[in-house]
């Protein structure tokens, strides 16, 4: 079980997501600036400020994230929202990898089993509605592209590409009439992974060892 986030006004999240746009982008997402520029004033604007954090819109500090400006570019606003989405509500993405496709209902029942609240409860719909709200910005049809901190591999839509290089055969490989001239050859492969929706890193940890110990051997080449 566990605690989703939401706010108790969530038409708000329209009006935040619209005044981002509109707006300069601050050093920080601050109280201030969400009530003042954002106009969001009150105790509303200080769940907003809260909630632009768990969605990944700011840091803990109140930083603009990367998802926060690429928000702001129209080519890829809808692309950030999903992946804000996938953030803030990856327990929902445990339970089923396509949260976003469920109809009102099942995303709803998906809802009350995570959080072991009623169905009639106020978190539960008013997490709905946040999720509902959200989606109306996000586009989930394209690849979002994910950086993992903790490796130089780049995620696109649950998918990975690693591109690596093998070593040329030699000599002896091409029969003795290649003896008599140099020859080079730069051979390579994409080994393309589709990875569980988790936020375990221990699981991407295992299959790239894995990967690394029966794909990426030397003595393959």
């Amino acid at each position: 079980m566990s605690s989703l986030p939401y706010i108790t006004s969530p038409g708000n999240i329209d009006k935040a997501l619209n005044a981002i746009k509109a707006a300069a982008v601050p050093d920080r997402v601050s109280q201030d600036f969400v009530k003042t520029i954002l106009k969001i004033p009150g105790g509303s604007g200080a769940q907003i400020t809260t909630y632009l954090k768990k969605i990944n819109f700011s840091t803990p500090n109140g930083e603009p994230t990367d998802i926060y400006t690429k928000f702001r570019n129209p080519k890829t606003s809808g692309q950030a929202v999903a992946q804000a989405i996938r953030h803030a509500y990856a327990p929902l993405y445990l339970r089923n990898e396509f949260m976003h496709e469920l109809s009102d209902d099942d995303l709803l029942g998906l809802i009350i089993e995570e959080t072991g609240q009623a169905h009639d409860s106020n978190p539960v719909k008013l997490t709905f509605s946040c999720i509902k709200y959200l989606k109306n910005h996000a586009k989930f049809d394209v690849k979002t592209e994910y950086i993992d901190a903790t490796s130089n591999h780049h995620e696109e839509a649950g998918e990975i590409s690693t591109s690596a290089p093998q070593r040329a055969p030699s000599q002896d490989s091409f029969g003795a009439g290649s003896r008599t001239g140099s020859v080079g050859l730069n051979l390579g492969y994409t080994i393309n992974l589709n990875l569980p929706p988790t936020t375990d890193q221990a699981v991407f940890n295992a299959i790239f060892k894995s990967l690394k110990e029966h794909l990426l051997r030397d003595d393959d080449a």
